[in-house]
């Protein structure tokens, strides 16, 4: 037997420790893991062989195994016992069947060595969306094979995509952007955010005769309701963790501030009374503060208050641009410009800290990243990567200390959420 698996040390960087964001792949455990495509008799062709490398691909995100790029197929009952050539610990088996407009996905998780069956399922969904029954298997199979979590892969993202000046829709896509489904067109339609965490809902920012107005869209329904309006802009930067509260960014007096909006009762708050700019207020530290941006040192910087206001404490102590946060818990990530001068090329990179201590990790290291936003277990953070006159989907796994990119084919991104 070969023991299994080799450790490799992975180079971070890093020199402080986190409690709870912390580096769990010092030494890394990699069982190789092939995909066998056991299908039989579908019609659709590439639809079949996209599927495979979803498979593929969302293996490779997961971070758990050294994944084949190999094509393999196999009856779906054969022996897993392969040439002791292919070198391989594992084997993912799958088998697709076309239902009329739906699709089934059976599969079995295979030792190689033993032949013994480490996990088997069955999913079904309709064809349009065929792309979630790979995430799904992936998020069943690390949680059956006590991998670590990956529940953020089958769940959507939400983002505003420029189609033209003036233009932009509202789409609701996987997080490999294979799967896109328009939801808002018509306008302006900008930074939308997930209404609570099953997804069922989000809020967006349009405009109605040049008055910026906040709506809820109800993806059930497809009906939209009208919030609130405001002078200047309006926009939705987070939502409590019970979804009662909202954070908002609200101009009615040119320049712009953070406000409580309770959904509930609709009263809403004034948090920040700065004479310049304060915006992309979010909740941190269990809701019970706010961090924000603001230009109150004469350059965009990260701070904090608490939910009722007051006090204003200096979160960032690096960087003279810092800007596009996002919160988990305890910690931030915040993009960061580091261009040296205003004429020279743009550089964005983003940045981790911890409310808690002095913890500060540099997650990417070149390019413009912007627009930071945590998985809902924290352990990974999607970005907008803009490549010139196109971007892409940016997705960095924290711990595992990898990244992955998704190009958007057709506009560009505008904002997101996850």
């Amino acid at each position: 037997m070969k023991k299994l698996f080799l450790l490799l040390i992975i180079c971070l960087g890093l020199s402080a420790a986190d409690a709870t964001i912390d580096v769990v792949n010092k030494g890394l455990v990699l069982p190789k893991i092939i995909v066998q495509d056991a299908t039989t008799d579908f019609a659709n062709r590439a639809m079949q062989d996209k599927f495979f490398k979803l498979v593929v691909g969302d293996l490779k995100v997961g971070s758990a195994f050294e994944v084949s790029d190999r094509y393999y197929t196999s009856k779906f009952d054969d022996s897993a016992i392969i040439s002791a050539d292919e070198r391989a610990d594992l084997i993912y088996r799958y088998a697709l069947t076309q239902l009329g407009d739906r699709v089934n996905l059976k599969l079995k998780v295979l030792n190689v060595k033993t032949n013994k069956e480490h996990f088997s399922s069955e999913y079904t969904q309709s064809a349009d969306k065929f792309v979630f029954l790979a995430h799904k298997s992936m998020v069943d199979m690390a949680r059956n094979l006590n991998l670590p979590p990956i529940d953020w892969m089958d769940k959507s993202i939400i983002f505003s995509q420029y189609t033209a000046p003036g233009k932009s829709n509202i789409v609701v896509a996987d997080y490999t952007l294979t799967y896109q489904k328009v939801v808002v067109s018509g306008g302006l339609n900008i930074f939308p955010k997930w209404a609570n965490k099953d997804q069922s809902a989000f809020y967006y920012t349009s405009y109605i005769k040049s008055v910026p107005t906040l709506y809820k869209f109800d993806l059930k329904s497809n009906n939209k309701s009208k919030i609130l309006q405001s002078g200047g802009m309006i926009v939705a930067s987070d939502v409590s963790q019970d979804g009662t509260k909202l954070l908002l960014t609200m101009a009615p007096n040119d320049q712009s501030d953070i406000y409580l909006y309770d959904i509930i009762s609709k009263n809403l708050k004034r948090i920040t009374t700065f004479s310049g700019i304060d915006v992309n207020g979010n909740f941190v530290d269990n809701d019970t503060k706010v961090v924000f941006v603001s230009d109150r040192l004469g350059y965009p910087n990260i701070f904090a208050t608490s939910i009722d206001g007051g006090a204003v404490e200096q979160m960032v102590f690096h960087g003279k641009n810092n800007n596009s946060i996002s919160t988990f818990e305890n910690y931030v990530v915040y993009s960061s410009r580091e261009s040296i001068n205003e004429y020279a090329q743009k550089t964005f990179n983003l940045y981790l800290i911890s409310t808690k201590s002095d913890y500060v990790r540099q997650l990417t290291a070149g390019g413009v990243n912007t627009y930071p936003r945590f998985s809902s277990d924290g352990g990974s953070i999607i970005f907008i990567k803009s490549l010139g006159v196109s971007s892409a989907v940016g997705i960095i796994r924290v711990n595992e200390n990898r990244s992955f990119q998704f190009p958007l084919r057709i506009g560009k991104l505008q904002s997101i959420d996850w």
